[in-house]
């Protein structure tokens, strides 16, 4: 790989400012200064470094987000910040959310730069099971779960697929609810359609991956070997 497309993936800076970098002598590739942007870099041998600190290259990278209430779960938004603003920092280009959140849903979001796995997290036909927690206006009645196990109509040309929802301990207005979809506002409309309201909600599990509940809302951390091996 190209020197200038490293720094560049590695969100080290732009192409265009990566000339003047090198120039500066505050880069250097093996402990020594390079002549020209279009070097070769072993990705997995060469030590690249800037201002003494190493900057190291990963094709993809994975990250666990405590999503917050408030943030938009996008790329960009003109009006709002988006949960991208998180990630500002980190040294790798390309970065996305996996699928989405409501703009006051809090919870397990999925971050990273890998296409292929996306597209296999959210595809309709992978089946991927989301878990989410939720509080609700009032209790949730034996019938009512038994609707929202079956399916329920909300106003689609079809009723949701069977979820698997349970009472969260003792409390009736306290539910899991599981679901292999991802219709627009689908956990709420589901529960209103059993005559009740969500007041708060969180998602706790996407497929393999559960949210790491030491996590501030607005933290993230890579996910580790273990959860990455499950996830693949």
């Amino acid at each position: 790989m190209r020197l200038d497309k490293y720094l560049v993936h590695t969100n080290t800076c732009t192409r265009s400012e990566a000339r003047n970098l090198i120039r500066s002598g505050r880069l250097l590739v093996n402990g020594a200064p390079p002549k020209a942007p279009d070097l070769k870099i072993n990705e997995g041998l060469d030590l690249v470094t800037l201002d003494g600190r190493e900057i190291k290259y990963e094709e993809y990278s994975y990250y666990m987000l405590n999503k917050p209430a408030g943030i938009v779960s996008a790329c960009e938004d003109k009006r709002e910040g988006t949960v991208m603003d998180f990630f500002k920092n980190e040294p790798c280009k390309g970065l996305f959310p996996v699928g989405r959140l409501d703009k006051d849903t809090v919870g397990l979001l999925l971050i990273t730069n890998d296409g292929d796995l996306a597209h296999r997290m959210l595809a309709p036909n992978k089946h991927v099971w989301k878990t989410y927690y939720t509080e609700l206006e009032s209790p949730l009645s034996d019938g009512d779960l038994e609707k929202l196990k079956n399916g329920v109509d909300i106003g689609d040309e079809t009723p949701t697929l069977p979820s698997r929802p349970e009472f969260a301990g003792e409390s009736r207005d306290k539910v899991f609810l599981s679901i292999h979809e991802g219709r627009f506002h689908q956990v709420k409309r589901m529960f209103e359609a059993v005559n009740n309201k969500v007041v708060y909600l969180k998602r706790v599990t996407f497929g393999p991956l559960k949210l790491d509940e030491t996590l501030k809302e607005g933290s993230f951390r890579k996910l580790t070997e273990e959860e990455l091996e499950t996830l693949k």
